[in-house]
């Protein structure tokens, strides 16, 4: 008999439309996994209300995007355990019983909660939920007993906190129910958006998945460069031009070394520059595009994955929280 698969969990929030950074920071490694691994993928609705939770209007919308871009990317629902949070209440009854037994000093101490409450200073995040998302984040990973968890290196702190909620239950009530999950970091832990920044939503500085070729190639003409390099015939420095770290993505070898050669001796300017590493992006989206044109125009296909979905993660789920119930007495 062969050993059963290890689970992987993860899951992405739909505060918006997909771009390039979450497809290469997340869905190039879970297209990976689903290869080797037991997946449960899903979109994380409830979080998506620690940050927007004053203006709800457009998540179902983004929630069935998110979901039409994973499909057309490669994550595939027959191998892969597609849900949408909501959809499976033991997540927030799991969440609950966890908060129960959180000191507050963990989740004050937690790094991306300052940050955030900087970062994001146009809306009020002095919420209890945004200061208990990372349990909620660990009722999620626990509830499927997840053994792997893809993430990049600024949520360690949140599975760390994953794995001592774990041990706490587990000595506490003096039943094992949880393992405690491993972390798999991102290839691309960081890509840069179209203003040098770490590509995100609330810079508007993305290439989204459902972008049209035009816009992709119109987006990387507005790029940023070397900052130095003012005039054509000044020698640039790949080392520091967002366009280059393209390049390093989707250029092979041969093509990243002349580039970076030519640059360094003005041989080639900036345009010529970006309308190559363009067409390298525009080849390997292409496939994703004439998908995600077929699953838009099949809407049905996607009710029927998340009705699936749902009813294979609702079955793990109600099996764990009967176990967690013992152990507590409840």
């Amino acid at each position: 008999m062969t050993a059963p698969r290890k689970r992987v969990l993860s899951g992405m929030q739909p505060s918006g439309l997909m771009h390039l950074g979450n497809y290469l920071g997340a869905l190039e490694n879970w297209k990976t996994l689903q290869e080797q691994y037991d997946c449960y993928f899903f979109v994380a609705d409830w979080h998506a209300l620690s940050t927007n939770y004053a203006d709800t209007s457009r998540i179902r919308e983004f929630t069935r995007e998110l979901l039409i871009d994973w499909l057309a990317a490669g994550i595939d629902p027959q191998r892969s355990t597609v849900f949408i949070q909501s959809r499976i209440p033991e997540h927030a009854v799991l969440h609950l019983l966890l908060s129960m037994m959180t000191p507050v000093s963990w989740l004050e101490r937690n790094p991306t909660y300052k940050e955030k409450r900087e970062e994001i200073k146009e809306k009020d995040l002095s919420t209890y939920g945004f200061l208990g998302y990372p349990v909620l984040q660990a009722a999620d990973i626990l509830l499927y007993k997840s053994d792997v968890v893809p993430v990049g290196k600024d949520q360690l702190p949140h599975l760390e906190l994953t794995r001592e909620l774990a041990r706490r239950f587990n000595d506490m009530y003096k039943t094992p129910v949880f393992p405690e999950p491993k972390e798999y970091l991102t290839k691309f832990p960081k890509v840069l958006g179209t203003d040098g920044r770490k590509m995100s939503k609330s810079y508007g500085n993305t290439i989204n998945l459902s972008d049209a070729e035009p816009v992709v190639r119109q987006k990387l003409k507005t790029m940023v460069t070397d900052p130095a390099r003012v005039r054509r015939n000044d020698p640039g420095n790949p080392d520091v031009c967002p366009v280059y770290e393209f390049h390093k993505i989707y250029s092979p070898q041969p093509v990243q070394d002349q580039i970076n050669q030519d640059c360094r001796t003005a041989a080639i300017g900036c345009i010529d520059c970006k309308k190559l590493v363009a067409d390298r992006m525009v080849e390997r989206m292409a496939p994703m595009w004439e998908a995600r044109t077929a699953l838009t125009n099949h809407p049905s296909r996607i009710d029927d994955i998340i009705q699936d979905g749902s009813r294979r993660a609702s079955h793990v789920a109600r099996a764990t929280l009967t176990e967690v119930n013992a152990a507590m007495k409840l």
